[in-house]
């Protein structure tokens, strides 16, 4: 039993030598979340009138123009600020917020995937009807398309699906900010990594003089 232990205290001692690059992580979350969140915002603001058309008569949210412009800011700004990783905590939080009225008012009622891969359903999903809907209509689009489109051309640039459009990738998103808010931008290729740096030096200073 000792050797059990002092086995996996060796192991957990050498795995910890690891954490000198955790800042990987952090960096790979913003490299990509950073173009998608820069994309969506900047298609929001371009198309301002039917962002807002659709905010206000297919999800129904109040004041449809002021929600789309914010959300369109939120994710443009917000999608810089990670990729600089300036300010990223601060951020999180507003992204995170659009990700849930996302999630709440576009996909909800779709359920938990984006796709309706039958395969791949985890447990939680709880519209698995359309699942099997989506899976009867893509097996019934398909056949059409063998028969009377040249489906190898159709088919050339990836398999034919067709969209669930569950909760699935604002969920996704939404943990990953989490773990921005939490853990912030990371060490050495972050601003906010050198400017905490800079101004931990001048508090430093300054409680140097003061003593």
């Amino acid at each position: 039993m000792p050797q059990i232990k002092t086995f996996f205290y060796t192991i957990t001692e050498h795995l910890n030598k690891t954490q000198v690059a955790n800042f990987l992580v952090l960096l790979l979350i913003r490299i990509y979340l950073a173009p998608i969140f820069i994309l969506a915002g900047w298609g929001k603001l371009t198309a301002l009138e039917n962002t807002a058309y659709y905010f206000g008569e297919y999800l129904g949210l109040p004041l449809p123009m002021f929600m789309a412009l914010s959300a369109g800011l939120i994710e443009f700004v917000g999608g810089f600020a990670l990729l600089l990783g300036f300010a990223t905590r601060l951020m999180a939080l507003p992204l995170m917020v659009t990700m849930l009225v996302a999630a709440f008012t576009a996909h909800w009622q779709y359920g938990w995937h984006a796709l309706p891969e039958s395969t791949l359903t985890v447990p939680w999903e709880w519209r698995t009807d359309l699942i099997e809907e989506a899976q009867a209509r893509k097996s019934r689009a398909t056949a059409i398309l063998q028969e009377h489109g040249n489906y190898e051309w159709l088919t050339g640039a990836g398999n034919f699906t067709v969209l669930k459009n569950g909760i699935e990738f604002a969920a996704t998103y939404f943990v990953m900010l989490m773990v921005l808010f939490f853990y912030g931008a990371g060490r050495w290729v972050s601003l906010d990594y050198w400017c905490n740096r800079g101004l931990r030096g001048k508090v430093d200073q300054i409680n140097t003089n003061a003593e």
